[in-house]
């Protein structure tokens, strides 16, 4: 058995072990070459000896997930112990599975590695702020998970290494598939987490963003401990150290918006805000690529290189460029790189108290001023909503726009009560005087189809407006149906595309829509039965 991949009762024996023996181990018959810590360039050897990925034009390595090009919600699960059962709110999202049947499972897991020819191991942090970052251990069947693992956590210093004693363990078997009469799961794929174990346990499944995403959701049951906000958003900061939060789900420009030539990056995806200041929690990217253009996301596009991840990207298969318009595979193509490979990051990635937070939404019904200053009271309403929405041909059976509702922006990830969340972001906007807006990055003029795209470069003025102060006083008026305070001018956004209902053409065609729209609003927010009544009343007038 290969004890030394938990962090179980054997831990200080097992963490001496590992540790005192050579970087690369000798294979025997008594278990695998086991891999310690391997560089980039290493790992792309190893990547292209055992057929895992393919070398592109621009040094990165290319590899497809297979059946899995996403995560696996309803494959997730909690074990159900006495370090979690009180504090989790358990549910769809955090579904509970019995310690016997992870001990099992567990066993299973590590057996089947110890049937291997060679495993590899990573050791990083989760937090580039060191009085609350998380020590790690990432165990992978797959080289360019662990080339992965070492992009998307933060690389310790050789001297750290020495001195390391992980907290927290990954172990990945993507070949190892559960069978789900015995093992009491859903299908033969598995992420489960065990808080008293701290073990992250992922099998069936070859997508690397399980990994990125299981140790998001240890941060935010771990951190909101420590009394550190965690955040499902990107954060970047500006010449006179002020910081900007971008909260928003896939699609709704999060890492376009955060990626600022004018200012820095923290980080593009996940963050916590102790009483220091914000964080990222993460030591790289992990950047959609569907369309990417060098004119359109430079600094993405640039980013691509030498030990990058390309994941279902698809290749000219003679001069190996990349083809990003190509999504054949999968609309969710994905680059994982360091942080360090955008010019203009912040290193380490630590910065001061936000002030200002944007929320992003893609409104596919066309019906949401493009910003909007919100109170206290309508930033917690909007950051419980997470509203934003899904196109027609995203999904099987979607014909028409439909509303998505993710909790703080991240409900897949957040084992603990949302208001617990909602409750230290208004702490957070009292104690420092945060300015926060609502921007819409979705349609206007009419519904997906009839109307038109905000222009990214209207955006762009308009976040800018936002991020300097300029509509921190700025005259405004209260949109009639949702209760949200527009502003009346912004420089480099003609007046008319402000008020959603002056774009359309069609006035009582608008009011029907946003009232459907408001009403949808009201029935996801019935499920908050704790919350303050001051704050459910802010989804506006006619909610």
């Amino acid at each position: 058995m290969l004890y030394f991949l938990s962090n179980k009762s054997k831990k200080d024996e097992n963490e001496m072990n590992l540790l005192g023996m050579k970087r690369e181990y000798e294979s025997s018959k008594n278990g695998p070459t086991i891999h310690f810590q391997l560089s980039v360039p290493e790992l792309v050897e190893k990547i292209l000896n055992r057929n895992e990925g393919i070398l592109t034009s621009s040094g990165a390595v290319r590899v497809e997930t297979g059946k899995y090009t996403g995560r696996s919600p309803k494959d997730k699960f909690i074990v159900k112990e006495r370090a979690s059962i009180e504090k989790i709110n358990w549910g769809a999202v955090n579904k509970p599975i019995s310690p016997e049947a992870f001990e099992r499972l567990y066993s299973k897991v590590t057996d089947y590695l110890e049937s291997k020819d060679e495993i590899f191991s990573f050791k990083g942090f989760a937090g580039a702020d060191e009085q609350y970052r998380l020590p790690i251990q990432v165990i992978n069947e797959y080289a360019w998970h662990n080339l992965f693992a070492h992009q998307l956590f933060i690389r310790p210093l050789d001297q750290e290494i020495k001195e390391f004693e992980s907290e927290f363990t990954i172990i990945s078997a993507p070949g190892f598939k559960a069978s789900p009469e015995i093992d009491g799961t859903n299908s033969e794929t598995f992420i489960i987490v065990s808080f008293e174990q701290r073990i992250v346990l992922i099998g069936g499944t070859e997508y690397a963003g399980e990994m990125k995403k299981s140790i998001f959701s240890v941060m935010n049951f771990v951190l909101p401990e420590k009394d550190v906000f965690s955040m499902h958003c990107s954060a970047n900061v500006g010449l006179d150290n002020d910081v900007a939060l971008f909260f928003g789900l896939s699609g709704t420009g999060k890492t376009t918006l955060s990626a600022d030539p004018s200012r820095r990056l923290i980080g593009d995806d996940e963050h916590g805000w102790s009483s220091n200041g914000v964080f990222n929690i993460e030591g790289g990217c992990y950047a959609k690529t569907a369309g990417l253009t060098e004119e359109k996301e430079p600094q993405i596009y640039e980013a691509i290189s030498f030990g990058t991840v390309l994941e279902n990207v698809s290749v000219n298969k003679h001069t190996r460029q990349a083809i990003y318009s190509d999504t054949s595979l999968t609309e969710n193509t994905r680059a994982a790189y360091p942080i360090q490979a955008i010019k203009n990051n912040v290193d380490p990635s630590i910065a001061g108290h936000p002030s200002t937070i944007i929320f992003l939404t893609a409104d596919a019904f066309g019906v949401l001023p493009p910003i909007s200053k919100l109170t206290k009271e309508q930033a917690m309403y909007h950051f419980l909503s997470g509203y934003t929405s899904k196109l027609a041909g995203t999904e099987r059976d979607v014909t028409s726009p439909q509303a998505t509702f993710s909790t703080c922006f991240g409900s897949p990830f957040l084992p603990l009560p949302a208001e617990r969340y909602a409750n230290m972001l208004g702490k957070k906007i009292d104690d420092h005087q945060v300015q926060v807006f609502l921007v819409n990055t979705g349609w206007t003029g009419g519904e997906y189809g009839t109307g038109k795209r905000m222009k990214l470069s209207e955006t762009r003025s308009m976040v800018q407006a936002a991020i300097n102060g300029e509509l921190n006083h700025v005259e405004t008026i209260k949109d009639e149906i949702f209760g949200l305070n527009i502003p009346l001018h912004i420089n480099g956004v003609p007046d008319e595309v402000l008020q959603p209902s002056k774009a359309w053409e069609d006035e009582e065609n608008y009011k029907r829509i946003a009232t459907q729209l408001a009403g949808k609003f009201k029935e996801n927010f019935s499920h908050f039965a704790d919350i303050d009544k001051k704050i459910e009343q802010m989804g506006g007038p006619l909610v």
